[in-house]
């Protein structure tokens, strides 16, 4: 499901304030990794917060048109991916919420914490998942417009049930992170596997939460099919 060899960067989920890319466009995986520009009141360009990147060439093309790269974020434990080294390259720091263990020794870079806001972007930070069985660390960002959501929602095919534009992930099917995503009203939904949905994105969150335990067997079943090839 995930690629390797020479990426090729794809872009998508390009609005006013923030761009998004896939590095590997043909994996059944779609890992995808996004960018958000936020106005910098003492410099004459914006900051750059770049979030789970799978790195490529062109990322650094991609947002220089955005600003200045401030900060790097993981917001997945098992999304590493590239941070430390695009944060090397822009002399910036990961950022990781504070309460997230077992990642920062892992990295290869300076790393800074974040609490209740990613410092000063106005994007709210709130726990999605925090457990250890399955292990899973993941943080939501929110600004009133734009939520950003690392894994457990989706649109990538194996995240997909029946008519679902976003889909639970597949692990959580039976448990969706209902409390912690439903009810914000986003205009638009960045994912890390799949291009974000930007039109309907609050109905289609809470499709996905409200159809997630209904409409796991046939997900079930479409990856079964997959997997054998039938």
């Amino acid at each position: 499901m995930k690629a390797d060899g020479d990426p090729n960067l794809h872009e998508i989920d390009r609005y006013d304030g923030g761009v998004g890319w896939i590095a590997y466009p043909g994996e059944s995986m779609e890992r995808a990794s996004h960018a958000i520009a936020v106005p910098n009141e003492e410099t004459a360009d914006d900051d750059v917060w770049v979030i789970d990147p799978v790195d490529a060439p062109g990322v650094d093309d991609l947002l220089a048109d955005l600003g200045t790269v401030a900060g790097v974020v993981v917001g997945l434990d098992r999304h590493r991916r590239d941070s430390a080294a695009l944060a090397g390259r822009h002399d910036v720091p990961v950022y990781l919420p504070e309460w997230m263990t077992g990642v920062g020794e892992e990295l290869d870079a300076p790393v800074e914490r974040f609490g209740a806001r990613l410092a000063e972007t106005g994007f709210e930070a709130f726990r999605i998942r925090d457990s250890t069985v399955p292990p899973w660390q993941e943080v939501g960002l929110f600004d009133g417009e734009t939520l950003i959501v690392p894994e457990s929602l989706g649109s990538a095919s194996f995240f997909r049930g029946d008519r679902e534009r976003l889909g639970v992930h597949p692990m959580l099917r039976l448990t969706p992170p209902t409390a912690a995503l439903s009810g914000l009203d986003p205009d638009r939904v960045l994912v890390g596997h799949g291009v974000g949905v930007h039109d309907g994105a609050a109905i289609a969150v809470e499709e996905a939460l409200s159809n997630s335990r209904r409409k796991a067997p046939g997900l079930y079943a479409k990856t079964l099919r997959s997997a054998i090839g039938i």
